[in-house]
C-alpha cells in the first residue's frame, strides 16, 4: 500500500510540474520589480554605488558593452565576451578601441540603443558632462581613457 501511494505522489508531482510549466515561461509586459536587501542603499544607481547590496538588484536590467565570460574562473583580457557590443578592435597603435554595437537593441521607452548613448555614459563618468553624478566612486578608473 505504502509503495502505491509513493508512485501516485510522484505522478501527481509530475503532473502539476508540467501542468504548471508554461505559466511559468511566459513573459509579461509591465508591473513591478520587487527586491529585498539588507543593507539600504543611497541609491540604485550602477555608476554612483558600488557596494554588492545595490548593484546586485540591478544586474539583470542594466548591460554592459563588455563582460567577463561568467564560465571561466579566472578573469582575464581573453575571457572578456561581448555584451551590448558584438566586438571590438584596436587601431594599429592600440590607442583607440573601436566597438561594434548590436542592432536592435532597445531602451526601457522603445528607443533605440546607439553609439550616442555610449559617448554619453563614458562622458559622464569621466566628469566631460555638465551633470555630474552625485558621487563616482570609480572615476579613477576611467581617468586616462
Amino acid at each position: 500500500m505504502t509503495r502505491k501511494l509513493w508512485v501516485f505522489a510522484a505522478v501527481a508531482v509530475g503532473l502539476v510540474a508540467v501542468a504548471t510549466a508554461n505559466r511559468a515561461l511566459a513573459q509579461k509586459q509591465g508591473g513591478i520589480l520587487k527586491s529585498y536587501s539588507i543593507d539600504s542603499p543611497a541609491s540604485m544607481s550602477i555608476h554612483e554605488e558600488v557596494t554588492i547590496y545595490a548593484v546586485r538588484p540591478v544586474m539583470g536590467v542594466f548591460n554592459n558593452l563588455v563582460m567577463y565570460d561568467q564560465h571561466v574562473k579566472q578573469n582575464s583580457m581573453q575571457s572578456i565576451v561581448p555584451d551590448l557590443a558584438t566586438g571590438w578592435t584596436w587601431d594599429e597603435d592600440g590607442k583607440q578601441l573601436t566597438f561594434k554595437l548590436h542592432e536592435g537593441v532597445k531602451w526601457h521607452d522603445g528607443k533605440p540603443f546607439t553609439a550616442r548613448d555610449v559617448k554619453c555614459t563614458w562622458d559622464l563618468l569621466q566628469g566631460k558632462t555638465s551633470e555630474t553624478l552625485r558621487i563616482n566612486p570609480r572615476k579613477a578608473w576611467y581617468r586616462n581613457l
